[in-house]
């Protein structure tokens, strides 16, 4: 089952280069992400998971399992909408509206054969990074996912797209090899502390912790704090993701949101558990409040007026991963709060970027300042985006309340009162600083003119639009589906939470050390 989950995204990223028609891509597409969702539905056992195999390299435990549930929902519902978004992007050339553009030339798509593969192996890395069991894989399956999703951020192959693939490529890569260095970093520890040399194997790590040697581990818990963080757009470390997030196509943006950033806090979730197996768990701790009160701190600051509703998004993000890592320091309930979280935010963010990508496809333009009265042109995308704005913020009765609340009730068990105060004054300002800039898209007056308007010089950039003069007559099916799954879902985890999700979130933060 394991081999299959990681296998057959894989094989079938290879064999959507060879098929010559679209059609068949996209429903190779929504094939494999059906087969994978029903793949990890089936290794879901109960109370005890599959042995690991491969040396114990690959294996399945409770917090991998619902990292890698988060992944396969998410990405079968990018999928489906994928399936739409490709058959009306196509191949066509767009010019940039851009007025402080020097040259008005055409770009083109990526081959949809590029898109499609790479969507696959990227979901193919992502599983790999939840299952490794080895840091040395877990390295290795971390830096498949930069690779394989730099041609999903840059599909378009406009200037834009062009400078945030590459600043994601750069700055990730400094990322990745200050997180390889950790990697040597614990194999030192393991070296010096022990009577006998240990593998990377993080099981074998985890059972010898009390033989590492306390000073290799911290510095290798900083390294792949830092390494990782970059990769999970922890402040001052996410200078990639807004440009990233912004200039990606809508469906990637969600999986980038909803998916990659998922991954990297499970690896540094592994480091953190292995610090406190060693006793060196008020170490880290300390470390992971710290980089979870700067990212919500910074993500506050940057929401206010800003001009682009997708890095709107992206800085969301930015303070969500905060939020993450900031119950996972403080631990107890907090800590079942940051597990719980991951499946919340995961849900509503990419919700809210396929919300988007029907919002860019209307009006054809990211700016705040040219999108208004959604709910007069687009009725449900408008919606969606009303109920977004409450379930990120945190409002209930959507789940992401629970979550946040849960990390709430952690930080005054502990009697954490400045930072819970810290917290709610980021949560709110967050929450402001986002109505301002949601409730003025939905509810202003609407502009149906079809007439193309140029972007502020320096604010939000226009994604290249197809048919600039074309509006829509209703909303594709296609295009509203995913997201209002994906947000029933998280409505209906904040009304009830199912036992047995219940008991997958406590087991999971037991395994990684939070709770």
């Amino acid at each position: 089952m394991l081999w299959l989950l990681i296998l057959v995204p894989a094989a079938a990223g290879g064999l959507a280069f060879a098929v010559p028609w679209n059609l068949g891509r996209r429903a190779l597409l929504v094939t494999v992400a059906a087969i994978h969702a029903g793949l990890v539905a089936a290794s879901y056992p109960g109370p005890d998971f599959s042995a690991p195999v491969l040396y114990g390299w690959i294996g399945l435990d409770a917090a991998s399992f619902l990292f890698l549930a988060v992944t396969s929902i998410i990405f079968l519902a990018a999928a489906l909408y994928a399936v739409g978004y490709l058959a009306r992007e196509g191949r066509l050339a767009a010019v940039p509206v851009e007025s402080d553009l020097a040259e008005e030339v055409p770009f083109v798509n990526f081959p949809e054969a590029v898109f499609t593969g790479c969507l696959l192996f990227f979901l193919a890395a992502m599983t790999l990074v939840v299952l490794s069991r080895h840091w040395g894989l877990l390295w290795v399956a971390v830096e498949a996912t930069t690779l394989v999703s730099a041609p999903l951020i840059y599909y378009h192959r406009y200037p834009r797209s062009l400078e945030a693939t590459w600043k994601y490529l750069v700055i990730c890569s400094v990322g990745i090899a200050l997180a390889l260095l950790g990697n040597f970093f614990l194999a030192m520890s393991a070296r010096i502390g022990s009577a006998a040399p240990l593998h990377l194997v993080i099981s074998d790590l985890e059972l010898h912790a009390g033989q590492l040697d306390p000073r290799w581990l911290k510095a290798a818990f900083v390294l792949l704090l830092v390494g990782y963080g970059t990769k999970m757009g922890l402040a001052p470390l996410h200078t990639w993701l807004p440009d990233a997030h912004s200039e990606a196509p809508s469906l990637v943006s969600a999986l980038l949101s909803g998916v990659l950033l998922n991954g990297a806090f499970l690896a540094i979730l592994r480091g953190h558990c292995l610090l406190v197996k060693a006793g060196l768990g008020d170490f880290s701790r300390e470390l992971l409040v710290l980089f979870g009160l700067v990212s919500m701190g910074v993500a506050a600051m940057f929401v206010i007026g800003q001009l682009d509703y997708k890095r709107l998004l992206a800085y969301s993000s930015v303070e969500h991963m905060g939020i993450l890592v900031l119950g996972a320091g403080i631990g107890g309930a907090a800590g079942f709060g940051s597990m719980f979280h991951v499946l919340n935010h995961s849900l509503v963010k990419a919700m809210l970027f396929l919300a988007a990508g029907n919002t860019l496809a209307y009006f054809h333009t990211k700016s705040t300042l040219h999108v208004r009265g959604m709910l007069r042109v687009l009725p449900v995308t408008g919606l969606l985006w009303v109920a977004g704005l409450l379930a990120i913020t945190g409002c209930p009765p959507f789940g992401t309340f629970l979550s946040e609340f849960a990390v709430l009730k952690g930080l005054l068990d502990t009697g954490r009162w400045a930072i819970a105060g810290y917290y709610l004054a980021a949560l709110a300002i967050v929450f402001a600083g986002m109505s301002a800039v949601i409730l003025p898209l939905v509810y202003g007056t609407a502009d149906t003119s079809g007439t193309p308007r140029d972007e502020p010089r320096h604010g939000a950039a226009c994604e290249p639009p197809q048919e600039p003069h074309e509006r829509p007559l209703r909303e594709p099916w296609w295009s509203l589906l995913p997201p209002l799954v994906l947000g029933l879902i998280a409505l209906v985890l904040g009304v009830y939470l199912p036992p047995g999700l219940s008991d997958l979130l406590h087991r999971a933060a037991s395994v990684v050390g939070v709770e």
